[in-house]
């Protein structure tokens, strides 16, 4: 099945994947952060989402 790129949502909304723009769109709205903290945050604790709102929020 192929993405639909009409659904801006992310695919999986328990991990961040930085391999789809509109996904990385998607997770900097959703955190208020820079695409370069996003990836930054994602090296340090991995794509779990709540391992990033941790990180990225608190």
């Amino acid at each position: 099945m192929s993405d639909n790129r009409n659904d801006r949502g992310p695919r999986d909304a328990t991990r961040v994947n930085l391999t789809e723009d509109y996904e990385v769109q998607y997770w900097t709205n959703r955190f208020g952060v820079s695409e370069d903290r996003l990836r930054s945050a994602v090296d340090k604790v991995g794509v779990s989402v709540d391992a990033l709102a941790e990180e990225l929020n608190g």
